[in-house]
């Protein structure tokens, strides 16, 4: 962990502004596990659906005054990918990292809560929205999906490539940021080429 501000993008969501800091009871080793499997199913559910993963991590520092914060980020390069799928990979970390919770023993109303991650949503409403698909928050709008049906896109996948986000997310826990190549060596997914214009 390092004990140095954290890089400055990192605490910024797509629009510039900071992303808000949620107080846990998980402890560090278990908060950073967390945050290893939400990155890690972004990086699963984005590879699944045939976008490109640049690179996937968990980003750690001791903030003034001790105790630790924790974020992460996951690159991609979704040119020509489905706006429902880069839609449905936006949801699927906080619904990971929610099942990690689930999954091994820790998870409380409050942890849960704690799960959600507002700027994936808001990010994925103002990308479709440039596409021209409507994205409703909590309603499904003409034409449209909403967040929640969005969210049942990723639960479906995510429950199908269980196994893989898990063995990213320990991946990612033990050498804190994977190559996209490393994540497809270690699920048998294919990380498609990336497309000319870059990440996303």
């Amino acid at each position: 962990m390092t004990t140095t501000a954290a890089p400055h993008p990192a605490l910024l969501d797509h629009r510039g502004n900071v992303k808000p800091r949620i107080e846990t009871t998980l402890d560090y080793e278990q908060a950073r596990l967390g945050t290893a499997f939400h990155e890690a199913g972004h990086a699963v559910i984005a590879m699944s659906y045939g976008m490109h993963v640049v690179s996937s991590e968990v980003i750690a520092w001791t903030p003034q005054g001790g105790g630790f914060t924790l974020t992460g980020s996951t690159y991609l390069a979704a040119s020509g990918t489905s706006p429902w799928h880069f839609a449905a990979q936006a949801a699927a970390g906080a619904l990971a990292k929610v099942q990690y919770l689930m999954v091994y023993g820790l998870w409380t109303p409050q942890r849960a809560l704690g799960c959600a991650a507002d700027h994936d949503r808001e990010q994925a409403i103002d990308l479709l929205t440039e596409f021209g698909c409507p994205l409703g928050r909590d309603r499904v709008p003409t034409d449209g999906k909403s967040w929640g049906q969005v969210q049942g896109m990723a639960r479906r996948r995510m429950n199908r490539l269980w196994r893989e986000i898990r063995t990213v997310a320990h991946a990612m826990n033990e050498n804190t940021s994977l190559s996209g190549g490393q994540i497809a060596a270690m699920t048998g997914l294919t990380n498609a080429p990336a497309p000319a214009g870059g990440a996303a």
